[in-house]
Protein backbone atom coordinates (compact mmCIF):
# COMPACT_ATOMS: atom_id res chain seq x y z
CA UNK A 1 0.00 0.00 0.00
CA UNK A 2 1.25 3.48 -0.64
CA UNK A 3 1.59 6.07 1.80
CA UNK A 4 0.17 9.46 1.11
CA UNK A 5 2.08 12.87 2.48
CA UNK A 6 0.10 16.05 3.20
CA UNK A 7 2.42 19.05 1.89
CA UNK A 8 1.11 21.45 4.29
CA UNK A 9 0.57 21.13 7.90
CA UNK A 10 -1.77 24.27 8.09
CA UNK A 11 -5.90 25.35 7.91
CA UNK A 12 -6.16 23.77 4.42
CA UNK A 13 -4.00 21.31 5.18
CA UNK A 14 -6.19 19.82 8.07
CA UNK A 15 -9.04 20.49 5.83
CA UNK A 16 -7.60 18.29 3.28
CA UNK A 17 -7.13 15.49 5.91
CA UNK A 18 -10.63 15.37 6.31
CA UNK A 19 -11.35 14.88 2.56
CA UNK A 20 -8.91 12.20 1.89
CA UNK A 21 -9.96 10.28 5.16
CA UNK A 22 -13.77 10.23 3.52
CA UNK A 23 -12.35 8.63 0.03
CA UNK A 24 -13.82 5.01 0.45
CA UNK A 25 -11.06 2.49 0.92
CA UNK A 26 -11.53 0.41 -1.82
CA UNK A 27 -11.33 3.35 -4.37
CA UNK A 28 -7.96 4.30 -3.17
CA UNK A 29 -4.29 2.08 -3.35
CA UNK A 30 -2.93 4.47 -0.34
CA UNK A 31 -3.39 5.44 3.06
CA UNK A 32 -2.69 8.37 5.24
CA UNK A 33 0.78 9.15 6.72
CA UNK A 34 0.84 12.25 7.49
CA UNK A 35 2.03 15.48 6.94
CA UNK A 36 5.81 17.31 5.87
CA UNK A 37 5.81 21.35 6.49
CA UNK A 38 8.59 23.58 7.67
CA UNK A 39 6.69 26.31 9.30
CA UNK A 40 7.46 25.94 13.00
CA UNK A 41 4.44 27.97 14.14
CA UNK A 42 2.08 25.56 12.39
CA UNK A 43 3.86 22.78 13.28
CA UNK A 44 3.80 23.63 16.65
CA UNK A 45 0.03 24.26 16.78
CA UNK A 46 -1.14 21.25 14.40
CA UNK A 47 -4.26 19.50 16.01
CA UNK A 48 -4.50 16.38 13.96
CA UNK A 49 -4.42 12.80 14.56
CA UNK A 50 -1.45 12.50 12.13
CA UNK A 51 2.12 14.18 12.52
CA UNK A 52 4.52 16.55 10.62
CA UNK A 53 7.17 13.87 9.38
CA UNK A 54 9.47 16.59 8.06
CA UNK A 55 10.54 19.20 5.83
CA UNK A 56 9.44 18.90 2.31
CA UNK A 57 12.46 20.19 0.94
CA UNK A 58 14.54 17.30 2.40
CA UNK A 59 12.28 14.43 3.70
CA UNK A 60 13.34 11.41 1.91
CA UNK A 61 10.51 10.03 -0.03
CA UNK A 62 10.20 6.24 -1.24
CA UNK A 63 8.85 5.18 -4.42
CA UNK A 64 5.51 3.67 -2.04
CA UNK A 65 4.62 7.71 -1.24
CA UNK A 66 2.39 9.67 -2.77
CA UNK A 67 1.98 13.21 -2.18
CA UNK A 68 -0.96 16.04 -2.29
CA UNK A 69 0.25 19.80 -1.85
CA UNK A 70 -2.78 21.78 0.68
CA UNK A 71 -1.55 24.67 0.24
CA UNK A 72 -4.32 27.51 -0.06
CA UNK A 73 -2.30 30.42 -1.69
CA UNK A 74 -1.58 29.37 -5.76
CA UNK A 75 2.26 30.57 -6.30
CA UNK A 76 3.18 28.71 -2.77
CA UNK A 77 1.34 25.07 -4.25
CA UNK A 78 2.91 25.69 -7.45
CA UNK A 79 6.86 26.34 -6.51
CA UNK A 80 6.11 23.13 -3.47
CA UNK A 81 4.44 20.81 -6.18
CA UNK A 82 7.18 21.25 -9.18
CA UNK A 83 10.03 21.37 -7.03
CA UNK A 84 8.93 18.03 -5.23
CA UNK A 85 8.32 16.28 -8.69
CA UNK A 86 11.55 17.40 -10.09
CA UNK A 87 12.94 15.45 -7.55
CA UNK A 88 10.57 12.83 -8.53
CA UNK A 89 7.68 13.20 -6.07
CA UNK A 90 4.40 11.30 -7.24
CA UNK A 91 1.24 12.90 -6.82
CA UNK A 92 -2.28 11.74 -6.83
CA UNK A 93 -5.65 13.63 -7.51
CA UNK A 94 -7.51 13.73 -3.82
CA UNK A 95 -11.59 14.03 -5.22
CA UNK A 96 -14.07 13.60 -2.66
CA UNK A 97 -16.82 11.32 -3.08
CA UNK A 98 -19.66 14.04 -2.82
CA UNK A 99 -17.51 16.21 -6.18
CA UNK A 100 -19.50 15.91 -9.53
CA UNK A 101 -17.71 15.14 -12.84
CA UNK A 102 -18.89 14.99 -16.25
CA UNK A 103 -17.87 13.65 -19.37
CA UNK A 104 -14.63 14.66 -21.25
CA UNK A 105 -13.36 16.07 -18.73
CA UNK A 106 -8.97 16.25 -18.12
CA UNK A 107 -6.86 17.28 -15.49
CA UNK A 108 -3.23 17.44 -14.41
CA UNK A 109 -1.52 16.14 -11.01
CA UNK A 110 -1.87 17.24 -7.87
CA UNK A 111 -5.79 18.48 -7.81
CA UNK A 112 -7.81 18.66 -5.30
CA UNK A 113 -11.88 18.41 -5.80
CA UNK A 114 -13.65 19.43 -2.08
CA UNK A 115 -16.85 18.21 -1.02
CA UNK A 116 -19.96 19.51 -3.50
CA UNK A 117 -17.75 20.69 -6.27
CA UNK A 118 -18.95 20.35 -10.20
CA UNK A 119 -16.83 19.77 -13.04
CA UNK A 120 -19.68 19.70 -16.40
CA UNK A 121 -18.14 18.75 -19.40
CA UNK A 122 -15.16 19.04 -21.98
CA UNK A 123 -13.35 20.97 -18.81
CA UNK A 124 -9.88 21.11 -19.42
CA UNK A 125 -7.89 21.32 -15.87
CA UNK A 126 -4.01 21.64 -15.47
CA UNK A 127 -1.54 20.60 -12.41
CA UNK A 128 -2.38 21.72 -8.92
CA UNK A 129 -5.97 22.86 -9.26
CA UNK A 130 -7.79 23.12 -6.14
CA UNK A 131 -11.53 23.60 -6.34
CA UNK A 132 -12.42 24.20 -2.66
CA UNK A 133 -16.17 23.35 -1.78
CA UNK A 134 -19.16 23.77 -3.75
CA UNK A 135 -17.23 25.60 -6.68
CA UNK A 136 -18.16 24.66 -9.92
CA UNK A 137 -16.84 24.97 -13.76
CA UNK A 138 -19.12 24.81 -16.51
CA UNK A 139 -18.63 23.75 -20.26
CA UNK A 140 -15.44 23.91 -21.63
CA UNK A 141 -13.33 25.82 -19.88
CA UNK A 142 -9.34 25.95 -19.31
CA UNK A 143 -8.30 26.41 -15.62
CA UNK A 144 -4.30 26.73 -16.01
CA UNK A 145 -1.67 25.01 -13.46
CA UNK A 146 -2.40 25.93 -9.66
CA UNK A 147 -5.84 28.19 -10.28
CA UNK A 148 -7.62 28.08 -6.77
CA UNK A 149 -11.51 28.45 -6.65
CA UNK A 150 -12.47 29.55 -3.38
CA UNK A 151 -15.63 27.82 -2.21
CA UNK A 152 -18.76 27.98 -4.34
CA UNK A 153 -16.71 30.18 -6.78
CA UNK A 154 -17.88 29.80 -10.37
CA UNK A 155 -15.98 29.37 -13.59
CA UNK A 156 -18.49 29.41 -16.95
CA UNK A 157 -18.49 27.95 -20.29
CA UNK A 158 -15.52 28.81 -22.37
CA UNK A 159 -14.22 30.88 -19.84
CA UNK A 160 -10.42 30.82 -19.53
CA UNK A 161 -8.09 31.12 -16.44
CA UNK A 162 -4.31 31.34 -16.81
CA UNK A 163 -1.29 30.02 -14.47
CA UNK A 164 -1.89 30.46 -10.43
CA UNK A 165 -5.34 32.51 -10.49
CA UNK A 166 -7.04 32.57 -7.02
CA UNK A 167 -10.55 33.47 -7.37
CA UNK A 168 -12.24 34.47 -3.54
CA UNK A 169 -15.42 32.69 -2.26
CA UNK A 170 -18.45 33.45 -3.88
CA UNK A 171 -16.49 34.57 -7.09
CA UNK A 172 -17.57 34.42 -10.78
CA UNK A 173 -16.16 34.31 -14.60
CA UNK A 174 -18.20 34.88 -16.87
CA UNK A 175 -18.65 33.04 -20.54
CA UNK A 176 -15.54 33.45 -22.61
CA UNK A 177 -13.77 35.57 -20.35
CA UNK A 178 -10.20 35.61 -19.93
CA UNK A 179 -8.45 35.92 -16.81
CA UNK A 180 -4.42 36.53 -16.84
CA UNK A 181 -2.15 34.52 -14.73
CA UNK A 182 -1.33 35.12 -11.27
CA UNK A 183 -4.62 37.60 -11.13
CA UNK A 184 -6.42 37.48 -7.45
CA UNK A 185 -10.39 38.21 -8.11
CA UNK A 186 -11.95 39.27 -5.25
CA UNK A 187 -14.98 37.44 -2.81
CA UNK A 188 -18.28 37.84 -4.91
CA UNK A 189 -16.66 39.46 -7.55
CA UNK A 190 -17.81 39.50 -11.58
CA UNK A 191 -15.15 38.82 -14.25
CA UNK A 192 -17.37 39.84 -17.48
CA UNK A 193 -14.37 40.08 -20.15
CA UNK A 194 -11.04 39.90 -18.66
CA UNK A 195 -8.46 40.46 -16.04
CA UNK A 196 -5.26 41.56 -16.43
CA UNK A 197 -2.25 39.16 -15.49
CA UNK A 198 -0.82 40.10 -11.62
CA UNK A 199 -3.93 41.99 -10.75
CA UNK A 200 -6.30 42.55 -7.70
CA UNK A 201 -10.03 42.74 -9.30
CA UNK A 202 -12.71 43.22 -7.31
CA UNK A 203 -16.86 44.49 -7.58
CA UNK A 204 -19.61 43.96 -9.95
CA UNK A 205 -18.23 44.27 -12.85
CA UNK A 206 -14.76 43.50 -11.02
CA UNK A 207 -12.12 46.29 -11.73
CA UNK A 208 -8.75 46.66 -10.63
CA UNK A 209 -7.62 47.52 -7.35
CA UNK A 210 -3.63 46.62 -7.26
Amino acid sequence: MNRLLIVGAGNFGREVMDWALAVPPEKRDWELEGFLDNRADVVESLDAPYPVLGDPDTFEFTERHRFICALGESAARLEYGRRLRARGARFITLIHPTATIGSNCSWGVGCIFCPGTIITNHVTLGDFVVLNCYATVGHDAVLGDGCTLGGHAVVTGWAVLGEGVFMGTHASVLPKAHVGDHALIGAGSVVIKKALPRTTVMGVPARKIL
